[in-house]
C-alpha cells in the first residue's frame, strides 16, 4: 500500500504519493523563491504562512496525480527535523491531522537522511555501506552510513552552510535569489584561479567545515579591508565572474577533500552526495575525478531530487519495515544542531 510524504522543512511546501516499492505515483512542489527573493534569503516567518496557505492544495495535488485515495494509504510521513520552527510545525500539525483523521500511522522522517535516500532511489543495487554528504543551504554535514537508517555523523560546518555561503556571496556581487546557480553561472565564465581564497579547516584532521571565513574573504576582495558599510559597487564583469570561480572552487576543494578523507577512514568504497548543493555541475565533476583517483564509487542525486522535495520522503518505507512509526505526541527538533 502506498504512503502519503509531507515535506515543510524549510521554504519548499510538497507531498508525494509513494507506493511501496518506492514508485512515485503523484507527487508536487510549491516553491517560495518570488516571496524571498526581496530579502536575499529565506524569511522564517514568510515561509511558515506560505506553508500554512500551499500545505493542503499540494496533498490534494498529490492524491489526484496518483489516484490514490486516502483510505488507500498505508501510513503519513513527515519530515520533522531539522529545519525552519515554524514550517516544519505547520507540516507536522497537518500530518498529524491527516493521521488521526484517516486514522493511518505516523512516521518521522530525518530531512537530512532523506536528502542522502535520494541517491539510493537513483540506482538498483544498495548503495550502503557508505559515506554521505549533505550540502545544502542549511547543512553540510558528512555520515558513516551502514543502512538508510543507521547513520553515524561524523562531522559538518561550524558556522555557515556551503550553500548559504553561495547565497551570501551572490548578494555581495547583487547576482538574486537563490545564489547557487547564479553564481555557477558565473563562475563558468571566470578563472578559478583569480584570487586565492582560503580553504578554512581543509587539513585539520576531523571532518568539520567553516565557509564564514571564506564568504568574509570575498567581501573584503570586492570592497577592500577595514569597510563596516556594504556599497553597492558597480562591479565588473570580468572580476565578478573570476570572484564567482575563485569563490567556487574554494568551497569545493574543501568538500572534495573532506571527503576524500571520510571514505578512507571508514574504509568505504562508496560516497552518496544529496542536498541542493549537489546539484552543482563543478562540484559534481571535481568528486567524479576524485572517485576515480582514490578507486571509490560515487553516487550523487539525480537532479530533481537535489532540492527539497517530499520524494525522498520515501525513506519512510525504511521505517514502515521496521516498524518504526511516532506517536501523536511527536515534535519538531529545528535548528541547525550538530550531530543530525
Amino acid at each position: 500500500m502506498p504512503i502519503l510524504t509531507i515535506e515543510s522543512t524549510c521554504d519548499e511546501t510538497a507531498a508525494a504519493v509513494i507506493a511501496n516499492d518506492g514508485t512515485v505515483l503523484g507527487q508536487c512542489v510549491a516553491t517560495q523563491e518570488a516571496l524571498h527573493e526581496r530579502f536575499g534569503g529565506v524569511v522564517p516567518e514568510v515561509a511558515a504562512r506560505a506553508h500554512l496557505e500551499r500545505i493542503l492544495p499540494v496533498i490534494d495535488t498529490a492524491l489526484s496525480q496518483s489516484g490514490i485515495a486516502a483510505g488507500q494509504l498505508d501510513a503519513v510521513a513527515v519530515a520533522d527535523r531539522p529545519g525552519l520552527a515554524g514550517s516544519l510545525l505547520v507540516g507536522l500539525v497537518c500530518a498529524k491531522t491527516l493521521a488521526v483523521a484517516w486514522k493511518k500511522p505516523l512516521v518521522a522522517v530525518n530531512h537530512l537522511h532523506a536528502h542522502l535516500y535520494a541517491c539510493q532511489m537513483a540506482v538498483t543495487e544498495s548503495v550502503y555501506p557508505c559515506v554521505g554528504l549533505v550540502v545544502s543551504g542549511g547543512h553540510t554535514s558528512l555520515y558513516h552510513c551502514t543502512s538508510p537508517l543507521d547513520l553515524a555523523y561524523l562531522g559538518g560546518t561550524i558556522d555557515d552552510a556551503a550553500g548559504e555561503a553561495f547565497d551570501k556571496v551572490a548578494a555581495m556581487l547583487g547576482l538574486g535569489f537563490p545564489g547557487g546557480p547564479a553564481v555557477s553561472k558565473w563562475a563558468n565564465r571566470g578563472d578559478r584561479n583569480a584570487y586565492s581564497f582560503p580553504r578554512s579547516m581543509v587539513h585539520d584532521d576531523n571532518f568539520d567545515f567553516s565557509f564564514s571565513g571564506l564568504k568574509t574573504a570575498v567581501r573584503y576582495a570586492i570592497v577592500g579591508p577595514g569597510h563596516q558599510d556594504f556599497p553597492k559597487l558597480d562591479v565588473p564583469e570580468k572580476t565578478k565572474a573570476d570572484l564567482c570561480a575563485s569563490f567556487e572552487a574554494a568551497v569545493i576543494d574543501v568538500l572534495v577533500a573532506k571527503c576524500e578523507r571520510a571514505v578512507a577512514k571508514c574504509r568505504c568504497r562508496r560516497l552518496i552526495v544529496g542536498g541542493g548543493v549537489a546539484a552543482n555541475g563543478y562540484l559534481r565533476e571535481q568528486l567524479q575525478t576524485s572517485a576515480v583517483e582514490n578507486d571509490y564509487t560515487l553516487t550523487v542525486a539525480p537532479m530533481k531530487l537535489c532540492t527539497d522535495n517530499a520524494i525522498m520522503g520515501a525513506i519512510a518505507l525504511e521505517k514502515i519495515r521496521r516498524g518504526e512509526f511516532a506517536s501523536l505526541d511527536l515534535d519538531v527538533t529545528p535548528g541547525l544542531q550538530r550531530g543530525f
